[in-house]
């Protein structure tokens, strides 16, 4: 039900339930939750990617387990390490979603729980929560109004309606569109870019970001700087400059 691959320092995690649109029934979610866990402590691990088998990306709760065998919504309920309003245990590493198809209702929160969002040109988002009756648990009345802003997520909820790859990436819900052929080389990519940085840095700076977006500007803004005062001075940031210097001259040349 879920693929693992990792290369150069990239898990791709893989949605596989092909036949049922990569829904996500008990036995998904626990896999999904044990393989998110098992990356972010793995060494050779330094960047997550979510996807699925096509055609979709997730389709949501498997409602066929839902509602024809007696399952109930709370089984997806936080537990363990996993947090309230969240799918998996909170990851120190960058997770990409490539969204190669429609992401609908839990598929969706399951993509707006991811740091940033490629889409292919296939791609679809959808909160069909009103349609279905049950309401989100795992973030997105939070994240999406983040991403699309109040209204606009407002709309998305209480219509059901859905958004195309396109209209996504002009509400800055997703960050590019790519051929679909062309999705996991693209984000591989920037992948691979990621895990070429120090990365002491990228997971401070994640953990940061995390911290940051959940308070008023004031406060972000005083975090971020005695974040900055305690990092920049610390004699073992100081020391990784000096080892990585040429690498980080070369690597800005090669962007110019």
């Amino acid at each position: 039900m879920l693929l693992v691959d990792v290369a150069d320092g990239v898990a791709v995690l893989t949605l596989h339930r092909p036949e049922r649109r990569n829904a996500l029934n008990g036995e998904l979610t626990r896999a999904l939750r044990s393989a998110m866990a098992d990356a972010d402590v793995d060494d050779a691990v330094s960047v997550i990617v979510l996807t699925g088998s096509d055609p979709a990306f997730c389709a949501g709760v498997d409602l066929q387990e839902l509602g024809g065998s007696g399952g109930n919504p709370n089984r997806f309920a936080p537990g363990g390490d996993v947090e309230p309003g969240r799918p998996w245990v909170r990851t120190t590493k960058p997770v990409i979603g490539a969204v190669n198809g429609p992401a609908v209702t839990g598929g969706f929160e399951l993509a707006l729980q991811c740091d940033f969002l490629v889409a292919s040109d296939r791609a679809s988002f959808g909160d069909t929560h009103a349609r279905v009756g049950l309401l989100p648990g795992w973030g997105l009345s939070v994240l999406l109004p983040q991403a699309v802003g109040v209204r606009r997520a407002r709309e998305m909820s209480l219509t059901g309606n859905f958004l195309s790859a396109d209209e996504a990436v002009g509400f800055g819900l997703v960050n590019h569109v790519v051929a679909h052929d062309e999705l996991l080389a693209f984000v591989h990519k920037l992948a691979v870019d990621i895990a070429g940085n120090d990365q002491r840095a990228v997971r401070a700076l994640l953990a940061e970001y995390d911290e940051t977006s959940a308070t008023t500007v004031h406060e972000a803004l005083r975090i971020e700087s005695a974040n900055a005062n305690r990092w920049n001075t610390d004699p073992a940031t100081v020391a990784a400059i000096a080892e990585r210097r040429q690498a980080i001259i070369e690597r800005g040349r090669s962007q110019v």
